[in-house]
């Protein structure tokens, strides 16, 4: 008998989610509905893919629940039962017979008032009742029946695909029930009318069963699908679109069976991109003035479904066949070597390139039709090739050079060599990224890949490491790939801390340490926000995937690596680890338990730790701790909390980290050896030292990715101990404690008068950190005030500034100098001694231009100094326009850059909205040049408003030549924000972005915006009295 039959006309209008009752039987025992799984009927299984995929978030999309979820009213439900029936089972104790020895007989004719226990018997009796006479009236009647009440059915809610029909899959991510094994791509550019036409062949696995097939596709129009499963006939297939998902499908009336192999072939056509994602047209002038077309592709993150169809994330690895076709004088390029050129009827070349010998996710697949020359050399079996336009083939030798060097490293290092046959490393004329590690087809910037022969120093750093960062990558990243963009610092930590590791050791003389700090204290001050995120975060949508391309992902993953070698015991765990991590999950992904579990397993000491158990609080959770540490005597007592720089007081956390804190002291502070370790896990922790000591500093050469107090009585110790001698101290701890005195003053457990304290020993400094450290925050200062529009404080501050580094800006000089370290510091000094206007650097650096544009060129201005002359430049009518004529015929890209910044530093105000507008517009200012615009506008007085202005009028433009959430638009709106302090301009901000709704208000770089400009309103308010005194 149907046990959902009986009494259906009795509860005909309850809901229809809400399942027939029968009547209770005479007494029924409670049923433990759990256990009793005879009672319940059977129903369809679901498709693995929506129990298993299925996030929290997509309830919403859904009627009813899944098989294994609850509500709250069901839980609700099930505990009540179980409650209730211990009364049910004992209500017979009402009927036991008045006979009992236990019952009280009243007294013969008693009519006295009952006494105030009683009463208060009576009312919880009556409470009682009423209470259960409710909650079995509104339970389900089925609740204390033996079958129980059924759970309600998964019922999803799909969308509506553009033909009408519904689109068998609701979710951003897709299902897992196919498993792509390879891909014949066969494309057809047509460079002259910005089009072209392809065909997507996939050989898939069917890994359960399912009735449809959900795949990736923008903005591309198939025209004809075919399906073949197994070694059937192939035949015509209706291809479904629903295009916010970028999702096309295909369904069936039958299951495909787990275990069988089928065949998607789609045809379509589309248009080259005009953005910097997918495939899309790019063009240059050549040296005779002609316009040269070329088309290139970018797809990480989420494009390659713009060049055609496939399973778009990470996890969906396969091996890619590709041709394409071209016309003669042109060539070809792709992630493998060429296997074969054919001649087409129509007169094109059709280049086919050998099958991926590597399993890859789609969005390392690349590949290039231009009119680019190459130089190559062989390295350990590989061909090692550097492209670019033929005009610029002078500039590619560095390039060759150090990746060759690099991947000699990297061969080594890893002890897995690098598995292509070749390694192409392409220097594209209109790229938004700087560069990009599609395996095997490197794609850069030109600034990134190419430099002169005259080129400086520091010119050659920035190449060396764009280069070694994106040659890690074809390690972490390509041959290891996370799973999910969530993990996207597996990728971008791992290569970060590389491409400084390598540098190090492969070419010293770069210095690349310094960099290495900077970006590390940058990081911090970034993961200082409540708008900051954990490592390893939530990723549910396309904006929030373009949001991970970030400085928490890159500098802070590489830092936390850092602080990780540096507390592994040996030199060797480290490395050991990470090469274990690579052969076990070689071609597969991963996420960060993984690489934990990888270096936890390796032990090269007695001194075993557990990593993951150490690691996992730094990825988990946003931020970092400050460490306030208390030395009395030879007792020290450290605490930790979370440093957040919220102006919210509301905003508590307990958060905790696992915290392998450093330390030196007075009686040995500068060699490695002198370095002792003590772990705090706890809220606060306390260890003894040999004996007394006058100061003692945190993290030594921060190695380590916290913030530390020392207290009132510990940062006059080592104010002190500089003043008498400032060697006393690593290079790294003194840039250290002042950019942590300067995070102090903003957190507000320190004056601005103890900042200004601790500065008073730079006088004797002369090392580029500390130095460099110490300017950008004060020039950070300046320009707040300079905004705020406090004008004699902002006369004052300058001459804060210049009278602190005099002695050190007037030892610089103007010609030539070698060292890496000595340029970054004469480069910081002169640029900020030339903003600030002092005369004799305003007068040397006209002099080098007018040397320079009287020689023709032949009077070369040294490439560190090269900004600061053309800044000054920028200044004055006549040098503008001198500046701006340059700017259009100069074809070594590096000093291009700096001369498009000076041009933007001008102050005139109708120059500003000129070069805003060209940027744009993107004809003689490369559109890919406009965050660095904005950003340097925004740095002078005339122009923040102006910028500000120009994001809110062309924000719809400048959101469709950039993604929303992409690192340029995090980057315009950092630039146009963070210099505000006021209540009028951040109701501005607020109430531009809240209007935009779904095209971009919700972007964590808003939240941050908006948090920064209350931090900045919360800092003035307390410390312009500090200046007003101080200054």
């Amino acid at each position: 008998m149907d046990p959902f039959d009986s009494n259906s006309t009795e509860r005909a209008n309850l809901p229809r989610n809400m399942i027939e009752n029968s009547m209770f039987e005479e007494e029924p025992d409670v049923v433990d509905l759990a256990k009793d799984s005879t009672a319940f009927p059977t129903f369809p299984a679901l498709d693995p893919d929506e129990v298993a995929y299925e996030p929290r978030s997509s309830r919403l999309l859904v009627r009813g629940l899944g098989e294994n979820d609850m509500d709250e009213d069901e839980e609700d439900c099930e505990s009540s039962a179980r409650l209730l029936g211990m009364s049910f089972m004992n209500r017979s104790s009402a009927h036991r017979s008045s006979s009992s020895p236990y019952s009280r007989q009243a007294p013969p004719r008693s009519c006295s008032r009952p006494s105030a226990r009683t009463m208060v018997v009576c009312v919880l009796f009556l409470v009682i009742v009423a209470s259960m006479t409710m909650v079995l009236y509104f339970l389900p009647g089925c609740t204390f029946t033996k079958t129980g009440c059924r759970k309600a059915t998964f019922e999803p809610v799909y969308p509506v695909s553009t033909n009408g029909e519904l689109f068998p899959w609701a979710l951003f991510r897709l299902p897992h029930s196919i498993r792509p094994l390879s891909y014949d791509l066969t494309l057809n550019p047509d460079l002259d009318n910005m089009i072209f036409t392809g065909c997507t062949v996939i050989n898939m696995f069917v890994l359960h069963n399912t009735k449809r097939i959900v795949l990736h596709s923008a903005n591309l129009n198939i025209t004809k699908a075919t399906f073949k499963l197994g070694d059937g006939e192939p035949s015509d297939v209706t291809v479904l679109e629903y295009k916010p998902n970028h999702q096309i499908a295909v369904k069936f009336s039958e299951d495909l069976k787990a275990g069988q192999h089928c065949v998607l072939t789609l045809d379509y056509s589309a248009s080259l991109s005009h953005t910097y994602d997918g495939f899309y047209n790019s063009s240059y002038i050549d040296k005779d003035g002609n316009k040269r077309v070329l088309a290139a592709t970018q797809f990480e993150p989420l494009s390659a479904r713009k060049a055609f169809p496939c399973f778009d994330e990470p996890a969906f690895k396969a091996t890619f066949l590709i041709r394409i076709s071209r016309k003669p004088d042109f060539l070809t390029l792709s992630n493998m070597p060429k296997a074969k050129t054919t001649l087409l009827p129509n007169g094109l070349m059709q280049d086919e390139f050998e099958k991926t010998s590597v399993n890859m996710s789609t969005y390392l697949v690349a590949f290039i039709v231009a009119n680019f020359s190459p130089i190559s050399k062989n390295v350990s079996e590989t061909l090692v090739s550097v492209y670019s336009v033929p005009e610029k083939m002078e500039h590619t030798d560095y390039a060759l050079d150090t990746a060759s060097k690099l991947l000699e490293f990297y061969n080594d290092f890893f002890e897995i060599n690098y598995p292509l046959k070749k390694l192409d490393l392409v220097a594209i004329p209109d790229f938004l990224a700087g560069a990009m590690e599609n395996w095997g087809l490197i794609t850069f910037r030109e600034t990134s890949l190419l430099v002169g022969k005259q080129s400086s120093p520091m010119e050659k750093q920035v190449v060396a490491s764009v280069t070694a960062h994106e040659l890690a990558h074809q390690w972490f990243g390509n041959l290891v790939t996370m799973s999910w963009w969530n993990d996207l610092w597996l990728n971008e930590g791992f290569a970060t801390y590389m491409q400084y590791t390598s540098l190090q050791t492969v070419l010293p003389q770069l210095d690349i340490g310094n960099l290495f700090l900077a970006v590390r204290f940058r990081a911090l001050d970034k993961d200082a926000l409540n708008s900051s995120h954990a490592v390893s975060t939530e990723v549910n949508t396309p904006e929030q995937v373009e949001e991970m391309f970030d400085s928490v992902s890159y500098e802070k993953g590489a830092s936390i690596l850092l602080m990780l070698n540096a507390s592994l015991p040996g030199d060797q765990q480290f490395r050991k680890g990470i090469i274990q991590y690579l052969k076990q999950f070689s071609g597969f992904n991963t996420d960060t338990d993984d690489l934990w579990n990888s270096l936890t397993q390796v032990e090269v000491s007695t001194q075993h730790q557990n990593v993951s158990e150490m690691m996992s609080s730094w990825t988990s959770q946003k931020g970092f701790p400050l460490v306030t540490v208390s030395l009395k005597g030879d007792q020290v007592t450290l605490t930790q909390e979370h440093f957040l720089l919220t102006s919210d007081n509301a905003t508590h956390t307990s958060s905790l980290w696992n915290i392998p804190v450093t330390y030196v002291n007075d009686s040995c502070s500068l060699d490695p050896e002198c370095r002792q370790v003590f772990t705090l896990k706890t809220k606060s922790g306390t260890f003894k030292l040999p004996g007394s000591v006058k100061w003692l500093k945190l993290n030594y050469r921060n190695t380590g990715f916290y913030i530390v107090h020392y207290g009132d009585e510990g940062w006059a110790a080592l104010r002190e101990a500089l003043s008498n001698n400032v060697s006393v101290l690593t290079h790294e701890d003194r840039a250290s404690l002042i950019h942590n005195i300067f995070a102090l003053s903003r957190l507000g457990r320190v004056s601005f008068r103890h900042v200004l304290n601790l500065l008073n020993y730079l006088s004797n400094e002369t090392e580029t950190s500390p130095v460099t450290e110490a300017l950008l925050q004060l020039n950070n200062i300046y320009r707040l005030l300079d905004k705020r529009q406090a004008h004699s404080l902002v006369a004052r501050m300058k001459n804060y500034i210049l009278s602190h580094f005099s002695s050190l800006i007037n030892k610089q000089t103007w010609t030539e100098e070698d060292s890496v370290s000595k340029q970054e510091l004469r480069s910081a000094l002169l640029e900020t001694a030339c903003t600030l206007n002092e005369e004799s650097c305003t007068q040397q650096a006209k002099a080098l231009f007018k040397q320079y544009v009287e020689s023709n060129g032949t009077s070369r201005i040294p490439g560190d100094l090269q900004q600061v002359v053309f800044n000054v430049a920028g200044q004055s009518t006549e040098d503008w326009l001198t500046l701006h004529n340059m700017y259009g015929h100069v074809t070594y890209d590096s000093e291009k850059r700096k001369m498009l910044r000076g041009l933007a530093s001008t102050q005139d105000v109708r120059r500003i909205v000129w070069i805003l507008k060209e940027g744009l517009k993107g004809d003689l200012i490369q559109t890919q040049e406009l965050p660095l615009v904005i950003s340097t506008v925004c740095n002078g007085f005339a122009g923040y408003l102006f910028a500000w202005d120009f994001i809110q009028e062309n924000w719809d433009r400048l959101i469709e030549k950039f993604p929303v959430g992409s690192f340029a638009i995090q980057t315009i709106i950092k630039s146009a924000t963070s210099q505000l302090s006021t209540q009028a301009h951040l109701h501005q901000v607020q109430g531009f972005f809240s209007s935009l709704k779904e095209r971009g208000s919700q972007m964590r770089s808003v939240q941050e915006a908006l948090e920064t400009i209350r931090l900045n309103q919360r800092w003035m308010d307390k410390n312009l009295p500090t200046l007003q005194k101080w200054l």
